[in-house]
């Protein structure tokens, strides 16, 4: 989990780290979770290819919710 946030500079680690938190609770998971896990992993993968900070948790979301 924490290799994957190593590419990050320190806001976009705060970004990602706040969209995936925000989505396991509302969903009622443990960010250690393997849905937490991917989701992570998920959100680094769009903030690397230039999804816009703001659009983050919507798309995490979509992403997440339809699989």
């Amino acid at each position: 989990m924490l290799l994957s946030l190593i590419s990050l500079d320190d806001s976009e680690i705060t970004i990602v780290t706040d969209a995936v938190r925000q989505w396991c609770s509302e969903r009622k998971f443990d960010i250690d979770s393997i849905e937490g896990r991917r989701a992570i992993t998920l959100a680094v993968d769009l903030i690397q290819t230039k999804t816009p900070h703001e659009k983050l948790f919507a798309e995490l979301s979509t992403q997440m919710d339809s699989n």
